[in-house]
């Protein structure tokens, strides 16, 4: 393999702080597939952990079993450009072309193909050839190649994808691999060690090691669906993808993200959670798309404010804002004002905590909560539906061109709000904090009627008119706020 002569990384830029999604380009090179090895695809027995284990002798048995599952993911994108054109701007003046005519376009070179390739990692999760890995490592790839240490190459194909998770899974014609085992990462502790593997910078098979530094990490603004482990295990480009994973050799993290002011690594790495990404894989296998699940409610995290005023002894759980018509929340009775402290006996931490955990639980499945409601504990049974596809949420600019005032804003249709009367717009769910609507004073439940003076009546009015909005633009937007209409400006250089 030839050695990497860039570095790509899609950046999203926040207050100074550049949240890096992890990746490798090199420059092409071909190989070709060889006869499997009984070695590389024999199964590991679980690392053993005697008292006695010094600890740099227990990592060995753990490293061994963990890079035999983590392979190469190279992703190939092909691209054509014409000859001379791309490099002097002066064959493409329309009047030079007009001039000479049909000469000039009989003389020009003929367009050529470029092939760009990234490379990544992935994990082996089954015996038969799936293999997960991140969305960002093969989204727009025209061919996939998966390597294996012991240099075997197979063509793969993508199953299925999750851009709001990151998530992608891949499958290759094989059979007996070595899979590795899927752990629990709703059981993490900070404090514990891990091991990050993959291949960062094209160094195939590298493994690292830190400690669990926090666990539920949200609103880091790399996906609409955030539930992080931070690790302090060194990840680099080319490590998205790979596996982290605890000292009993079982997968717990995808490796996805680091933060970073300078673009380089600084000790603060991001890995989805196993719970996540096994749920978002399966759904992936089984439908070709991820079903979530949904509750029907608008709901806020819980201030010291309004635990003072909602009669709770701690600042954690999930307010109700609002309950939707024929939702599942309203057919469970729950109401505006509870507080949803349990899901199915997991203690919610928050909003965003509650929202992972109801988009994980499969559509017809019984739920159970556990509710303060006017400063007493109630439980709820709901039978947990589907997340409908006109919720929708204004995309992130993740082109390098900034993001446009309207991102970060969560919306839907203003006649499925809940509200006595159907009326046109669309009500706003969810805010991302410190976002240019954030600063403006747009609130959770306004109801966008107008952007830039033009009518916005569903969800469909609301995205088209947010695409058009360029990093630099400022937007005024027309609001019902109550029983009041008010304008507010939102974004533009100051």
């Amino acid at each position: 393999m030839k050695k990497p002569h860039w570095l790509v990384a899609i950046a999203l830029l926040c207050g100074g702080t550049l949240f890096i999604i992890l990746g490798t380009v090199l420059s092409l090179a071909s190989s070709g597939s060889t006869p499997p090895s009984s070695a590389a695809t024999a199964q590991l027995t679980t690392a053993p952990t005697s008292a006695g284990t010094l600890p740099e002798q227990l990592f060995v048995p753990i490293a061994k079993r963990a890079k035999a599952s983590v392979v190469n993911v190279s992703s190939v994108k092909k691209s054509k450009q014409e000859g001379q054109s791309f490099q002097n701007p002066f064959f493409d003046d329309p009047f030079f072309r007009r001039f000479f005519g049909e000469e000039f376009e009989r003389r020009m070179p003929a367009p050529r193909e470029f092939q760009q390739q990234g490379l990544g990692s992935g994990v082996i999760v089954t015996q038969d050839g799936y293999i997960i890995t991140n969305n960002h490592v093969v989204e727009g790839a025209d061919e996939l190649n998966v390597s294996f240490p012991d240099k075997r190459t197979f063509k793969a194909k993508v199953i299925g994808t999750d851009p709001k998770t990151d998530v992608a899974v891949i499958k290759i014609d094989a059979t007996n691999l070595p899979a590795l085992p899927w752990g629990d990462a709703s059981q993490l502790e900070v404090g514990e060690m891990v091991l990050a593997v993959g291949n960062p910078f094209g160094l195939s098979q590298t493994v690292t090691m830190g400690i669990i530094s926090a666990i539920g990490r949200a609103n880091v603004g790399i996906v609409d669906y955030e539930d992080f482990i931070q690790t302090d295990a060194a990840i680099n480009p080319g490590n998205s993808g790979g596996a982290l994973v605890n000292l009993k050799g079982e997968l717990i993290g995808i490796n996805t993200a680091i933060f970073s002011r300078s673009g380089g690594y600084m000790g603060i790495g991001f890995a989805i959670p196993s719970t996540m990404a096994k749920s978002v894989m399966q759904s992936l296998i089984k439908h070709g798309k991820v079903i979530r699940g949904w509750l029907g409610v608008s709901i806020q995290d819980v201030t010291p404010d309004l635990a003072k005023e909602f009669g709770a002894t701690e600042n954690t759980g999930a307010l109700v804002g609002d309950v939707m018509e024929d939702s599942p929340a309203s057919k469970a009775k729950l109401e505006r004002g509870d507080i949803i402290t349990a899901y199915n006996g997991v203690s919610v931490r928050d909003s965003n905590h509650l929202r992972g955990l109801v988009a994980e639980t499969s559509p017809g499945t019984t739920a159970r909560l556990s509710v303060l409601r006017d400063k007493k504990p109630l439980d709820l049974t709901i039978t947990i539906g589907e997340l409908p596809k006109e919720l929708a949420k204004a995309s992130r600019d993740g082109s390098g061109k900034g993001e446009h005032a309207l991102a970060g804003i969560t919306v839907e249709n203003a006649r499925q709000s809940g509200r006595s009367k159907p009326s046109s717009g669309v009500v706003v769910t969810d805010i991302e904090p410190e976002s240019q609507a954030e600063r403006a004073g747009l609130q959770k439940g306004d109801v966008i009627r107008e952007i830039n003076r033009k009518p916005v009546k569903d969800v469909k009015d609301f995205e088209r008119l947010a695409s058009q909005l360029s990093s630099r633009s400022s937007v005024l937007i027309l609001v019902n706020r109550g029983n009041t209409a008010i304008f507010l400006s939102i974004g533009g250089e100051r």
